[in-house]
C-alpha cells in the first residue's frame, strides 16, 4: 500500500484521492461510522478505526489509489483510523490493542482483564494527558470563534509524529499517563466493591450505575457495552442520565433502539421536582446528550469533562421514583419499536415528533392512547 500523506479537512478540495476518516465528505473515500455515512459492504464496523483495519485486512483498492487522509476533528478514534492508514504494517500487529483504545476512546467502554487492556488505557490517557496540556481539552475548540477543523492539524501533526514510539515503549512516557490511568483504577475498584450496584434493564438498553461520588467516564462507562444510556445514582439524591455515543453513530454489532428526546423527560421530571434547580438536557443530535439538574450552566467542553470534575445537584425526588420514571418513559416509547444498528436522523426527528408533538407535554402512560403507526423499525 503507498504511503499516506496527512491533510488538513479544508485542503480536500484540491484533490481527488483522498481517504476521509472518521468523518463525512463527498469528494473522498469515507472510512466512517458516523450516521449516515457510506458504510463497506462486510466491513463496517462499531468504530472508524475498526472500520480502517478492516479495509487495511481486505486490501480494498482504493487505499492503493488514494495518497491522502484526512479528519475534521481529533479524537482517539479518528486518530487511531489515520495512523494505521499511515502505519498499516504496525497497526496491523497492533490491532487487537487498537480496537481496545478506539472503543475506549469514543464509548469509554474497558475491561481490565489483561495486560493489553491495561495497555490500552494507558495509551488512551497519554494521548488525553498530551492533547490537554499541548494543545486544548476535546471540544474547547467549539467554543466562538474558534474552528476544530483549523486547530487539530497541530494535533495530528504531533501525535503522528510521537504515538509509534509511545506504542513501543509506553514506560518510558509514564509521566503523561499515569495521573489519569490511577484515577481510572481507583474508580474502577470502587465500582467492583459493595460500595456500588450495577443493573442492566436489558429490555430498554440501559445501565443503571448506584455509586456514592461520581466518577471518571472510563470508569463509569466502562462495563456498559450492552447499553446505549447510563443512569447515575450518587448519595443524596443525585443524578445523571446520558446517552452514549453508541447512539450517535451507525454501529455493525450492537441493534439499539432511536435516540429520544431527553428534553420531554425533563418536563417530566420538573412536575415532580421540589427542589431549587430544573431538570434539561441536551438537543437530541448532541454526540451525548445529558439529563441533569440544571445549575451552572455547562459548556460543551465541561459536559464531555468526567462528571467528578462536574458539579452535580440533589433532587428531590427519591431513588426508587426516579428509576421508575426514567425507565417508563424508555419502556412506552420503545413499546412499539425493534431495534437496529442504523438509524438515520429523519427517522429519529420522525419518530419523536409522532411519540412527542402534541398539544400538551407528554404524559406518562399516554403513548398506549396515541393514535396512528410510528415509521417502521
Amino acid at each position: 500500500m503507498p504511503a499516506k500523506i496527512f491533510i488538513p479537512f479544508s485542503a480536500i478540495q484540491e484533490h481527488n484521492n483522498v481517504l476521509v476518516v472518521d468523518s463525512y465528505h463527498p469528494r473522498g473515500f469515507v472510512l466512517s461510522h458516523w450516521r449516515g455515512a457510506p458504510k463497506l459492504p462486510g466491513l463496517h464496523d462499531d468504530t472508524s478505526t475498526g472500520i480502517v483495519l478492516n479495509a487495511i485486512k481486505a486490501d480494498v483498492p482504493q487505499l492503493h489509489t488514494h495518497e491522502y487522509v484526512t479528519n475534521n476533528h481529533f479524537d482517539v478514534d479518528g486518530f487511531l483510523g489515520i495512523w494505521s492508514l499511515m502505519n498499516p504494517e504496525q497497526a496491523l500487529e497492533h490491532e487487537c490493542l487498537l480496537r481496545k483504545m478506539a472503543l475506549l476512546g469514543d464509548f469509554r467502554e474497558m475491561h481490565l482483564l489483561s495486560e493489553e487492556d491495561h495497555l490500552a488505557l494507558k495509551l488512551v490517557c497519554w494521548i488525553n494527558t498530551v492533547e490537554t496540556k499541548r494543545f486544548y481539552a476535546p471540544f474547547a475548540s467549539y467554543a466562538p470563534r474558534q474552528s476544530e477543523v483549523k486547530l487539530s492539524v497541530p494535533k495530528y501533526k504531533h501525535f503522528l509524529q510521537e504515538f509509534g514510539n509511545v506504542l513501543e515503549n509506553p514506560e518510558a512516557y509514564h509521566k503523561d499517563w499515569l495521573k489519569e490511568y490511577e484515577q481510572v483504577l481507583k474508580d474502577f475498584e470502587v465500582l467492583q466493591s459493595s460500595k456500588s450496584i450495577l443493573t442492566l434493564e436489558k429490555s430498554i438498553r440501559l445501565l443503571i450505575v448506584e455509586t456514592p461520588e461520581p466518577l471518571h467516564y472510563y470508569a463509569l462507562f466502562g462495563q456498559s457495552a450492552p447499553a446505549d444510556v447510563v443512569m447515575s445514582i450518587y448519595s443524596n439524591n443525585r443524578y445523571e442520565l446520558e446517552y452514549k455515543y453508541t447512539s450517535w453513530v451507525d454501529t455493525a454489532y450492537r441493534p439499539s433502539y432511536p435516540r429520544l428526546d431527553l428534553q420531554q423527560l425533563a418536563r417530566q421530571l420538573n412536575q415532580l421536582e421540589e427542589g431549587p434547580y430544573l431538570w434539561g438536557a441536551d438537543k437530541i443530535t448532541d454526540t451525548g446528550p445529558i439529563l441533569r439538574l440544571q445549575g451552572k450552566a455547562l459548556t460543551k467542553e465541561e459536559r464531555f469533562d468526567h462528571p467528578c470534575n462536574r458539579p452535580v445537584y440533589s433532587s428531590s425526588i427519591p431513588v426508587r421514583k426516579f428509576k421508575s420514571v426514567v425507565c417508563q418513559f424508555f419502556e412506552e416509547a420503545y413499546r412499539t419499536l425493534s431495534k437496529k444498528t442504523s438509524w438515520t436522523w429523519p427517522e429519529l426527528k420522525a419518530i419523536n415528533e409522532q411519540l412527542f408533538s402534541c398539544e400538551h407535554d407528554l404524559t406518562l402512560g399516554s403513548l398506549k392512547h396515541r393514535k396512528g403507526k410510528l415509521p417502521s423499525a
